[in-house]
C-alpha cells in the first residue's frame, strides 16, 4: 500500500473546466429518533417516514456536491431490509456514487440502533436516488465530477453506471412501446 491518493475517475465529457470533488467533500449522516408518531398501522415506522429522511439526506450531499439547489429526479431500488421501531435511533448516510453532465446519483444506507442500548446499528434500508442541479430558472445546470477516494467509492461509481444504462434502456423501450401502440391505434 502507498500513501498516494487514489486516481481520479475520468471526468465527465465536456467537463474539463469545472475541478472534481471528493466523495468526501458532500458525504453525509442524518440521525432522527422515531417516535409514535412516525409509526404506521402495524406499530412499525411508516415506511414513507423512512423514505423522506432518504430523500432529505441525499438532497443535502446533491446540494453539497453540486453547490447549489438539486431536486430528485427518481428514487429506485429502495428495499426495506427490517422494520424500524419506535425508539430506535435512525442514521440514514448518504454519498454521491456518480456524476453526469447536470445530474448524480446519491446511494444511502439507512441504519438504526435502539436509542437506550449500546449494540451496534443494523442496516435497515438502503436506496439509490438520482439528482438534477438546477439553477434559479429551474434549468439543468452543470455539476463537478465526482472523485472516488477509495476502492468502495470506485465500486459504487462502476454499480452506479450500470443502474444508469439500466435505467436509460428502460425508459427507451417504455417510449418504443408507447410509441408502437399509437401507431397501431391503440389508445391508454
Amino acid at each position: 500500500m502507498t500513501d498516494q491518493a487514489p486516481a481520479p475517475l475520468p471526468e465527465s465529457p465536456g467537463i474539463t473546466d469545472i475541478p472534481c470533488k471528493p466523495v468526501s467533500a458532500s458525504r453525509t449522516t442524518l440521525s432522527h429518533i422515531m417516535t409514535h408518531n412516525d409509526t404506521n398501522l402495524l406499530g412499525t415506522v411508516h415506511g414513507g417516514v423512512i423514505m423522506k429522511l432518504v430523500d432529505d439526506a441525499a438532497g443535502a450531499v446533491a446540494g453539497r456536491h453540486s453547490g447549489g439547489p438539486a431536486v430528485t429526479a427518481s428514487m429506485d431500488e429502495m428495499a426495506f431490509l427490517e422494520p424500524v421501531r419506535v425508539g430506535d435511533l435512525v442514521h440514514v448516510k448518504a454519498q454521491v456514487n456518480w456524476t453526469g453532465r447536470t445530474s448524480m446519483e446519491v446511494g444511502v444506507r439507512v441504519l438504526a440502533e435502539r436509542w437506550n442500548e449500546s449494540a451496534p446499528a443494523t442496516q435497515v434500508g438502503s436506496a439509490y436516488l438520482v439528482f438534477a442541479a438546477v439553477d434559479a430558472d429551474g434549468k439543468p445546470r452543470r455539476v463537478p465530477p465526482v472523485m472516488a477516494e477509495t476502492e468502495r467509492d470506485r465500486r459504487r461509481n462502476q454499480e452506479a453506471q450500470i443502474r444508469r444504462t439500466h435505467r436509460l434502456a428502460r425508459r427507451r423501450a417504455i417510449v418504443e412501446l408507447r410509441e408502437k401502440r399509437a401507431a397501431d391505434g391503440i389508445e391508454d
